[in-house]
């Protein structure tokens, strides 16, 4: 499910692109007539038909079949001699009037159904509003570089930070390639500048191109939005996109003002969720001990009992970058 605000955004571009295409068509048509006034008489002559024949049948006057019949092979020798005059006097698709998307017609909806091309406006849209908030808006796995982990052993983990990034880069995107709703929800946990966000980014962007509900915040952006909406600031609709979306990644948990408010918050948000059977991907620079020490154990016995959690080892990447 795509968020609401996506969706309006999309819905608005695709409205948008059927007034521009039927403005492109009424300019076309204005120059057509202007060029070629017997097409102006042939449209005003088709319409005509139309009003004769209903004409005819309210009136009851004569034959109404002859009529019928006479009006519909005046109606056709029309159309075919308005075919041949675009055909040899126009461009080829000078005077398309067709709707903007066939299956749909530009309602963006097959029956109940959202039609392709809605679908990739969502997507569309969702991509822009996810690069917005990272660092660069183009991240992908293709460019995540494991040469900027050291190879050097760490006893705890057995294993070194290199090893256990590739392995993790392995897993997120397996994880990404197979995304569906309900997936199990992922913990990211590891030192500033591991590459946490990042990773959260490429998953993101790969499971908003599959086609599902992606919500990318921070932390501090979900505790304010929830704020507002306690305190009347804005309508109970803000919050709705982080309990509806497929997919909600919350970016830097522990960097916020920890306060009663936010630790109940944050567990309103990781049990609903849990309970509804909704995907959650959280990334933080607290330990297991330091979750539970912030955020008591109620909610540390969550995050590490039903998350996967995924550790990031190794040194400050952005200290490395030139």
């Amino acid at each position: 499910m795509y968020p609401t605000t996506v969706l309006n955004r999309a819905r608005a571009r695709l409205t948008q692109q059927a007034e521009q295409k039927r403005a492109v068509y009424a300019s076309h048509l204005a120059q057509a007539y202007a060029e070629q006034p017997r097409l102006r008489e042939l449209d005003r002559a088709l319409r005509g038909t139309g009003a004769k024949l209903a004409a005819s049948i309210f009136l009851r006057e004569g034959d109404p079949t002859a009529e019928v019949a006479r009006l519909r092979e005046e109606n056709l020798r029309l159309q075919a001699e308005r075919r041949l005059l675009i055909q040899t006097a126009l461009p080829d698709g000078y005077l398309d009037d067709s709707p903007v998307c066939a299956d749909c017609g530009g309602t963006g909806y097959v029956g109940s159904r959202m039609c392709d091309c809605l679908e990739a406006l969502c997507r569309q849209a969702q991509l822009e509003s996810i690069s917005a908030l990272l660092p660069t808006g183009r991240e992908s796995f293709a460019q995540f570089s494991l040469e900027v982990y050291p190879d050097r052993f760490f006893p705890h983990y057995q294993t070194s930070a290199r090893m256990l990034m590739q392995k993790n880069l392995n897993y997120c995107k397996k994880y990404a390639a197979e995304f569906q709703p309900g997936a199990r929800s992922l913990l990211f946990s590891g030192a500033t500048g591991l590459g946490k966000t990042f990773l959260s980014a490429c998953i993101a962007r790969e499971v908003t191109e599959r086609g599902f509900g992606v919500v990318y915040a921070t932390a501090g952006k979900l505790f304010s939005d929830y704020e507002s909406v306690r305190f009347e600031r804005a309508e109970p609709e803000t919050l709705q996109d982080y309990r509806d979306c497929d997919l909600l990644i919350l970016d830097d948990l522990g960097t916020e003002m920890t306060t009663q408010f936010v630790v109940a918050t944050l567990y309103e948000v990781v049990n609903s969720r849990l309970l509804a059977q909704k995907t959650t991907l959280i990334s933080t620079n607290l330990n297991e001990n330091d979750l539970e020490a912030r955020y008591g154990g109620q909610i540390a016995s969550r995050l590490i009992g039903s998350y996967r959690v995924i550790y990031f080892l190794g040194d400050d990447i952005r200290r490395k970058k030139p």
